[in-house]
């Protein structure tokens, strides 16, 4: 794409092409950048193929959702830190929005029997997909005995260990393992220069500061209220909590449901299990990165507020380290110490959503139709193929209909 070209992308054309994307892409990752790929490269000709797959390349090594980083790097490339923020807003809009919604009825109607029901049958299927997701990457992802040790080590570490701590611990030595295990010698880096953004890097950052600045001023005479409030306190508090999930996590949406559950039910206590499964539900249910869970915990407690510093937190922070890494994409993603660490770290993150799936679905009632739902959906995912889009709130009526016989 020339510059040409690339100056004539304008930032409503990003935010309306990522607000319709984010508006249809059910099913988390993949479903979302095939969405981005069919209408930005087949329809508008917008960018190249190669542009995606180098933003997939580089969020691979990053923390945080990489669907969202992917977006975060495209609106960047074409339009500078503008466009980085336009489309990061744009394609977390939808489903922020109905999530929203979701969790209202669920706050407001969760005493409900049929309700109750409902989110019974969605419990166990929940479950399943996260099984169905770990086989995937496991049968993708790892190659040897040793990747074998460290997928089975690190589930049973996070089932028998409850603690946050204990994710990071198994992070890093993994990391560490990986490096030993599977490092190689640097065979130099790629010599193919990432595309400059349309805007120059001075520019780019000149808008951010100023930007920072202007909110600075509008918000200063306030924060002496503001600070002194307990309500803005557990804000902050939440705002830390998830911006440091999301900013330690490496490998996408499902990556980061173990961790989450350590620390939101287990060490905050802020949900109990039953409840975080149900969060997890609604980000498969609800377009857009699967990471928008983290607006239902937020409005569960602290309503919409809570919702929307959750998110924010959870999305943006990273989105930012994408955005500052695109100038080092080539060596990132190219070197021979990163690669070898990864091939630690992926086992040992599959064995961490391994143990998720393992405490949301020990979280489910021991009836007969959990169990039948659970088998269905295992099936469904594994042998059929099926979407968890259309899957789990299938199961969610099943255990409506179930639960009356």
């Amino acid at each position: 794409m020339n510059m040409q070209n690339r100056k004539s992308i304008s930032l409503t054309y990003l935010f309306l092409t990522f607000l319709k994307i984010g508006s249809i892409s059910w099913g988390g990752f993949m479903a979302l950048i095939s969405v981005v790929r069919t209408q930005m490269v087949d329809k508008d000709k917008t960018i190249k193929d190669e542009l995606v797959l180098d933003g997939i390349s580089l969020a691979s090594v990053l923390p945080g959702p990489v669907a969202f980083n992917v977006v975060a790097y495209i609106g960047y490339t074409l339009r500078g830190i503008p466009g980085a923020l336009v489309s990061m807003v744009a394609i977390v809009l939808p489903s922020f929005l109905m999530i929203i919604l979701l969790a209202s009825l669920y706050v407001n109607y969760s005493h409900i029997d049929s309700f109750r029901h409902f989110f019974a049958g969605i419990l166990p299927a929940v479950a399943a997909v996260i099984i169905g997701v770990a086989v995937g990457m496991f049968q993708k992802q790892v190659k040897d005995w040793k990747q074998i040790a460290i997928c089975v080590l690190s589930c049973l570490s996070l089932i028998f260990l409850h603690s946050f701590w204990i994710t990071l611990f198994i992070i890093a030595l993994s990391a560490l393992a990986g490096y030993l295990l599977y490092r190689m010698p640097e065979v130099g880096v790629r010599a193919v220069a990432v595309e400059s953004p349309s805007f120059s890097l001075k520019r780019n950052w000149l808008f951010f500061v100023g930007l920072t600045l202007l909110l600075t001023l509008i918000l200063f005479p306030l924060l002496p209220g503001i600070v002194a409030n307990e309500r803005y306190q557990f804000l902050q508090t939440i705002f830390f909590t998830f911006s440091g999930m999301s900013l330690t996590l490496f490998g996408g949406g499902y990556v980061i449901i173990p961790t989450m559950q350590q620390v939101i039910v287990d060490g905050l206590h802020w949900l109990t299990v039953n409840e975080f499964a149900d969060a997890i539900a609604m980000g498969q249910i609800t377009p857009g990165p699967i990471f928008i869970s983290a607006a239902f915990i937020g409005f569960r407690i602290a309503g919409f507020w809570g919702a929307l510093v959750a998110t924010v937190a959870i999305f943006f922070p990273p989105g930012g380290v994408m955005v500052f890494m695109s100038h080092f994409m080539n060596r990132i993603k190219d070197s021979a110490v990163i690669t070898a660490a990864f091939k630690g770290m992926r086992p040992a993150i599959i064995g961490m959503i391994f143990s998720a799936a393992w405490t949301i679905g020990k979280s489910a009632p021991l009836t007969w139709p959990t169990g039948l739902i659970f088998a269905v959906a295992l099936l469904m995912l594994i042998r059929f193929k099926s979407n968890a889009v259309y899957l789990i709130p299938l199961s969610g009526l099943a255990g409506i209909l179930l639960y009356q016989i």
